[in-house]
């Protein structure tokens, strides 16, 4: 096992470089997209069987 405190002295890292993956538009965009569709799906189903 290895333990937290075993001596050794942490580095500092930049920001930029500690992000594990960059930020790009395109994944808000399906983000925005499957959820505009989860809603509509959620109004036809309710105008189904509710209305």
């Amino acid at each position: 096992m290895s333990d937290a405190n075993n001596g050794e002295v942490g580095r500092v890292v930049p920001t930029e470089q500690a992000r594990q993956g960059e930020s790009t538009g395109h994944v808000r965009y399906v983000l925005h997209g499957s959820l505009a569709l989860a809603v509509v799906a959620g109004v036809v189903l309710y105008a189904i069987y509710f209305l």
